[in-house]
């Protein structure tokens, strides 16, 4: 399995604020990367066992399927994804740094139909293309929070 990774650090963010941002399924098309709409959540979601499927923006990842394999409040949730490409595990942990909160989320993941040169294009491509979408994934959560918290006068 490869692994991608990213963090963010949110100064003056308390992890209850991030948190209930973070499983608002209803909010994630204002930062999470690549999706297009929501199509079902169900069994309990953020909690173990929940489930959402979720459609990517025409040329993305197609149908990707979350299913919820722990949670704990104020720490993080461990997600099994599957799309049309790929398969893996997708962390979140939260954690409190000096006067605000650490985001990090990470991609451990699997191309579903290997050839003999998935390993070279994963090291080049791959790999950079899943870590850049953590990224943007996490910089527009940072805005989204930020203008939750800071409404405009």
């Amino acid at each position: 399995m490869s692994r991608a990774r990213a963090s963010i650090d949110l100064p003056e963010v308390r992890i209850s604020q991030a948190e209930a941002l973070w499983y608002d399924h209803t909010r994630w098309q204002g930062f999470v990367d690549g999706l297009h709409h929501v199509e079902l959540v169900e069994g309990g979601y953020p909690e173990s066992g929940g489930r959402v499927v979720w459609a990517s923006h025409p040329g993305g990842r197609g149908r990707v399927i979350e299913r919820v394999l722990s949670y704990e409040p104020r720490v993080g949730q461990t997600l099994e994804v599957e799309d049309e490409k790929t398969t893996g595990v997708q962390r979140v942990a939260f954690s409190a740094i000096d006067a605000g909160v650490r985001i990090a989320l990470e991609l451990e993941y699997a191309i579903r139909s290997p050839t003999l040169m998935t390993a070279l294009s994963d090291f080049f491509f791959i790999r950079r293309a899943q870590t850049d979408s953590l990224r943007r994934t996490l910089l527009r959560f940072a805005r989204e929070l930020h203008d939750e918290l800071h409404p405009p006068l």
